[in-house]
């Protein structure tokens, strides 16, 4: 069963673990199913494609999904990782960063 996250596509997030640690990106694509995503400029890999009648074949560079765990929200005030919050403004739910308070929505 799918679970709900704080991440959209779309957010800027920054990697907390691994070997892309410290790099900040925009989240492309949420797989729920798997609880990962994907960030673009993070950890690229790289796969050799055999040629096709529609493609030509060689090296193919891609951002393969990491955990979601691994990354953590942008501070729109601060610019470093926070943690996210729930919060009423005006009547409508918003995510809002833990550090700072400022909404990210």
């Amino acid at each position: 069963m799918a679970v709900k996250f704080k991440v959209k596509k779309g957010d800027q997030v920054v990697v907390t673990t691994g070997r892309d640690k410290g790099k900040k990106g925009e989240v492309l694509e949420v797989l729920r199913d798997d609880a990962r995503v994907k960030v673009q400029g993070v950890n690229l890999v790289k796969r050799h494609r055999r040629p096709t009648q529609t493609n030509p074949g060689g090296i193919d560079t891609f951002e393969a999904p990491i955990h979601i765990s691994n990354v953590a929200h942008i501070d729109p005030e601060s610019g470093s990782a926070t943690r996210v919050g729930m919060s009423v403004i005006d009547g409508k739910k918003v995510r809002v960063a833990k550090a700072s308070g400022k909404a990210i929505d």
